[in-house]
């Protein structure tokens, strides 16, 4: 199996049949967990599973998967008394998962741009592009985000369609622009200090990223890119805790 079947096939066990020996098969005895939920382990994973309530599931939309790495992006329902959007991103080693970090942000009702946080595309295309489109985000990421040079924003994001999945902001630049002023009045600019991962298949980027948005945060962007230039945009911006349940840090 490659890394995005054995994701697949353990989430399934874990999450959708809510198995708690799944871990004996599917996870690596030296599981390391950088999530805010769960202690490091896969005793800890154990009994996060056995706790899993009846009205638990687990919705999934999109799979990405860049080597070792896979990244899901769903929805988690009965996690608590909201249903949760989700970023996953597994590390997988020897036919295990190995490694684990997460985001999750409460499903909001309405939306700026009518549109939900997790509709659009589905699946990855244009595989053979996925270097380029890696690289063309990276760069984007480095001086734009980091950079903060929006002078070159149209280097990067398309100006005849960009469509927003963040439920604060537009569709277009002129969406995203008004909701960055907005979050400026309210003292929470993007500050974007360092780029922790880039996971790319075909014309999907997704990047997890450490800044500060009004306090220390964590950036999950998911970008989908046509044509050479980034045209729809999904995320999560959370909270970076003061504490985590294990020593391993949330990156």
């Amino acid at each position: 199996m490659n890394a995005k079947d054995t994701v697949l096939q353990a989430a399934a066990e874990l999450f959708g049949e809510k198995d708690p020996s799944a871990v004996d098969r599917w996870v690596a005895p030296g599981y390391r967990q950088h999530s805010s939920l769960a202690a490091d382990g896969p005793e800890a994973l154990r009994a996060l599973v056995a706790s899993l309530g009846d009205d638990f599931r687990y919705e999934g939309v999109r799979v990405i998967a860049d080597g070792d790495l896979v990244a899901l992006h769903g929805i988690y329902h009965g996690f608590g008394p909201d249903p949760l959007v989700a970023f996953d991103l597994f590390r997988v080693e020897n036919g295990k998962l190995a490694e684990h970090w997460d985001a999750l942000t409460p499903l909001a009702r309405a939306t700026v741009s009518g549109r939900t946080q997790t509709d659009g595309p589905t699946a990855p295309t244009n595989l053979d592009e996925t270097a380029a489109n890696r690289g063309l985000v990276s760069e984007f990421a480095e001086k734009v985000l980091k950079g903060a040079d929006y002078s070159a924003l149209t280097d990067y994001i398309s100006t005849q369609a960009y469509h927003q999945h963040n439920p604060e902001a537009a569709d277009g630049l002129d969406g995203f622009g008004a909701a960055a002023a907005n979050w400026a009045e309210q003292g929470k600019n993007l500050v974007y200090k360092k780029i922790h991962k880039v996971v790319a298949e075909g014309d999907f980027v997704l990047l997890q990223s450490e800044g500060e948005f009004g306090v220390p945060a964590a950036y999950w962007d998911l970008f989908r890119v046509a044509d050479g230039k980034i045209v729809e945009h999904w995320d999560i911006i959370v909270p970076i805790p003061y504490s985590l349940p294990h020593g391993n840090g949330l990156f």
